[in-house]
């Protein structure tokens, strides 16, 4: 006990080793801070959401409400849907740094306003912000090499090392319990402000186990690696050179050059691409005779088939039907695309095996719920809800029914 007692003293009389400690425990808890911010301001958007629709519902029924047209309803009433946060997701913010997390949505063609709702390309997204993901992946390496760099070498260069190696105990004993001590001290600083920001945000015991498991075993690697450098016959600077050079290229260079592979590998359309097929084939249908997309339209959904026909005058289950089809067209696209983004997340998983940085990354994401399948999942929420508002509003479009005001409150409402 004595032995671990005065390597915890020999840790603290060194201004350095506290410099560093100090410095990272500030990180850990500016990072903290950043992540819940970012996480608090979404939530803050969300909850405004309800008001906001009221407001926009009620001046849009004082409009339109006397017209008793769904086809107006449908073409002004937008929708709002939403993906609220994880109690995690303050520790890893991953898409919903980049990724729509509110999108309003009309009963028009949906793959125009998914895809431009993707205002970034979520295939070549960055690291992200700087929250606790972050600062563990790629910050907290570094630490590891200050206080582990030198840990033979400042012994041998300053003559201690046969003196010690002259007491009882082996000098690998001795060296184990430094990096006990150091391993240990980095852990505290970056675990305990994570734990309690944790806790103050509910998110679960077992959560919460599972990420202090992650940053051990994260730890643990680094300075695996640090002692294969500490144990060759090195000077410190030789040692802090090559660790160095180690973390940038398993942390920076290998992850940039594998994501090139792999979308090299993995082609995959723009979202653009399939809003601008999508709006291409809409405007189109203007110019095609309106019997054709109708046609086209009642094959595909038959359950409408039986509406009166369109007479001379402008009709909306015309202008639907023709944003339907719109969809339909780019259908094959839109699911090459989800393809492609899941083959390429797949792919990036799997690297991660191999690169502990970007398996991190992954891991912390996937359990704040912020990785790129929370988001194709939000996605999917949004499919089977337009859905429900286009069999909402076709009910009255095409039965020729009257649309009153109180049926723009019996409109579908989005569940997450």
């Amino acid at each position: 006990m004595k032995l671990w007692k005065y390597e915890w003293t020999l840790l603290l009389r060194s201004k350095v080793a506290v410099a560093g400690l100090a410095f990272l425990a500030a990180l850990t808890v500016a990072s903290l801070i950043s992540g819940v911010q970012r996480i608090d301001s979404q939530r803050e958007a969300i909850a405004r959401i309800a008001g906001l629709q009221a407001e926009d519902m009620a001046a849009l029924v004082a409009k339109n409400g006397a017209s008793q047209d769904a086809g107006t309803a449908a073409y002004y009433s937008f929708h709002p849907t939403w993906n609220p946060p994880s109690p995690l997701a303050f520790a890893a913010v991953g898409m919903r740094d980049v990724a729509p997390f509110v999108l309003r949505v009309r009963a028009l063609g949906l793959e125009a306003q998914i895809h431009d709702g993707d205002a970034f390309n979520p295939e070549l997204a960055l690291a992200g912000r700087f929250d606790f993901a972050f600062l563990l992946t790629f910050l907290a390496p570094l630490f590891v090499i200050v206080l582990f760099h030198d840990l033979r070498s400042a012994e041998r260069e300053s003559g201690r090392e046969r003196t010690l190696a002259s007491l009882p105990g082996s000098l690998t004993r001795l060296y184990g319990r430094r990096a006990v001590v150091r391993g240990l001290a980095l852990s505290l600083c970056l675990g305990i402000p994570f734990a309690v920001v944790a806790i103050q945000q509910g998110v679960h015991a077992l959560q919460i186990v599972g990420v202090l498991a992650l940053m051990v075993a994260y730890l643990a690697f680094w300075m695996a690696v640090a002692l294969l450098v500490a144990w060759r016959d090195w000077a410190s600077s030789t040692n802090a050179a090559s660790l160095a050079a180690a973390w940038v290229t398993v942390a920076l260079v290998l992850p940039a050059l594998s994501n090139v592979a792999i979308e090299r590998a993995i082609p995959v359309e723009q979202g653009a691409e399939i809003a601008r097929a999508q709006r291409e084939a809409v405007n189109g249908a203007w110019d095609i005779p309106r019997e054709d997309t109708m046609q086209r339209f009642y094959a595909k959904y038959p359950e409408w088939s039986a509406s009166a026909p369109l007479g001379t005058e402008f009709h909306y289950k015309w202008y639907l039907a023709f944003h339907q089809n719109g969809d339909d067209a780019v259908a094959p696209m839109s699911a090459a695309y989800r393809e492609g983004i899941e083959e390429r997340t797949k792919a990036a998983n799997t690297l991660g095996w191999v690169l502990p940085p970007v398996g991190l990354q992954a891991a912390l994401t996937r359990m704040a719920g912020t990785d790129m399948h929370a988001h194709l999942a939000y996605q999917d929420r949004i499919r089977a809800y337009h859905a429900q508002l286009r069999r909402f509003y076709y009910g009255f479009l095409f039965g020729d029914n009257p649309f009153r005001e109180e049926d723009y409150r019996r409109a579908p409402k989005f569940k997450p």
